[in-house]
């Protein structure tokens, strides 16, 4: 009778005493009268060595027919100490059954990354991913546990949307009862209207963006994280920001030991994220310190490329915030600079170790007459940001806001080649199966 199952991480602590437990094949290998199997659950791997000589007939030739790479089954046995095994651990079998059997499965060494994409929904079994699932959960909950413990609301947006955000070519177009909408690119507008009511407001959520891109930082469908709150001034909105990051490494740091281990996750690199202020410096100070110390001339008036917030980042131990770009580069809604109008109280939140932006935030322009000059100078109508603007009719306030993508805060934190590790089945430009 099987009944009193257990994690393989809550085995470790029960040496020297009979456990049941339950999970799939990792890997398997047999030798004359014994029987190698590594099983996986959730929780961890353990090794499990089965001898022919104490299994009856039929639970040996269970083993010798069925037990191969990811089959699940039951496993009863003593927990003995074993330096050579993985996690130090093994399990001396005196009961098994196969549960679900396996067709011979099809991920092995040396396999193509475009494979490994197309078998997704069997590659998320992988311990990798796996461990970074494991962390990219407790991002969702320091998020939510930062946010909650400032004092902000969660509200939930609008996936359909019929105004454009951050620009019309990166949309993706809905058929909506005959009408031409789009997929949410963030829940900024709406969020704006919301901080009116409850003053400070956050949102976790997917955004879509149609960006035609095959970069190891890009995803056509991603979760944002945003923030929006009242009453809030540039150097509040910035601490939001590097609080936000802090919080989150130290709980990774706190509760995923393991799945770092597992990782290979270099641990001394994350720990000045939480002991060190970031760097904050303009747009300008950029420029020069990236002409300065990496010879590199980048022209006043453009946007920082990717290569470029590389150079930058590579100076330095912890993120770099860089603030008041220039205004013809940034979106209609970041408010002018008072010192210097051709600037915008804006910033970008970049990585070390060439993870790149984070967190791309402003503050929020309040006058309406502003707005809608920036709106005519983009080449936008005014008249379909009308519920938008009527925030700024009926007792517009100083306020503020970023988004933060949750996968490439996941991808640094894992250190990740690719962001499609970040995500369960990620959506890129080629990419929309599994």
């Amino acid at each position: 009778m099987w009944s009193k199952f257990i994690s393989i991480q809550q085995a470790f602590s029960k040496e020297g005493k009979e456990v049941e437990l339950r999970g799939w094949i990792y890997r398997e290998r047999k030798k004359g009268s014994l029987a190698f199997i590594v099983l996986r659950d959730s929780s961890n791997i353990i090794q499990c060595v089965a001898n022919e000589k104490e299994l009856s007939k039929e639970e040996w030739k269970e083993i010798a027919e069925k037990a191969k790479i990811e089959a699940s089954l039951y496993v009863r046995g003593k927990v003995v100490k074993e330096e050579r095994a993985p996690n130090g651990y093994e399990l001396h079998v005196s009961g098994i059954k196969i549960v679900g059997e396996s067709d011979n499965f099809p991920i092995s060494k040396d396999l193509s990354r475009e494979f490994i994409d197309d078998v997704r929904h069997l590659w998320v079994r992988s311990r990798k991913v796996t461990a970074a699932m494991k962390i990219r959960s407790t991002v969702f909950q320091a998020i939510r546990g930062y946010f909650i413990f400032k004092g902000f609301y969660e509200v939930q947006s609008p996936i359909i949307q019929s105004t454009q955000c951050e620009g019309g070519s990166t949309l993706f177009e809905v058929k909506y009862f005959g009408k031409k909408l789009f997929l949410a690119q963030t829940w900024q507008l709406h969020a704006e209207a919301m901080i009116f009511a409850l003053e400070k407001a956050f949102c976790i959520a997917p955004s879509f963006r149609a960006e035609k891109s095959k970069t190891s930082r890009h995803l056509a469908e991603y979760w944002h994280a945003e923030m929006e709150a009242a009453w809030i001034n540039f150097d509040e909105l910035m601490d939001y920001g590097e609080n936000l990051i802090k919080h989150i490494f130290k709980k990774v740091l706190q509760e995923n030991k393991e799945e770092l281990k597992v990782l290979e996750r270099d641990t001394s690199k994350m720990l000045p994220i939480i002991e060190k202020p970031f760097i904050r410096m303009t747009y300008d100070e950029a420029l020069k310190v990236l002409y300065e110390k990496k010879g590199i001339n980048v022209k006043w008036g453009k946007d920082l490329r990717t290569i470029e917030e590389d150079e930058l980042t590579s100076l330095y131990d912890v993120p770099v915030i860089v603030t008041k770009y220039p205004k013809i580069v940034k979106a209609f809604y970041m408010k002018e600079d008072d010192e210097n109008p051709d600037l915008v109280l804006g910033y970008d939140l970049l990585a070390p170790e060439g993870h790149g932006e984070i967190i791309g935030a402003s503050i929020r322009e309040e006058s309406l007459e502003k707005l809608k000059q920036r709106l005519e100078s983009q080449g936008e109508d005014p008249d379909k940001y009308g519920f938008y603007l009527d925030t700024r009719k009926y007792g517009s306030v100083p306020h503020g806001g970023y988004g933060l993508g949750v996968e490439r805060i996941v991808k640094w934190l894992c250190n990740l080649d690719h962001i499609k590790d970040a995500i369960p089945f990620p959506r890129t430009m080629v990419r929309y199966y599994p």
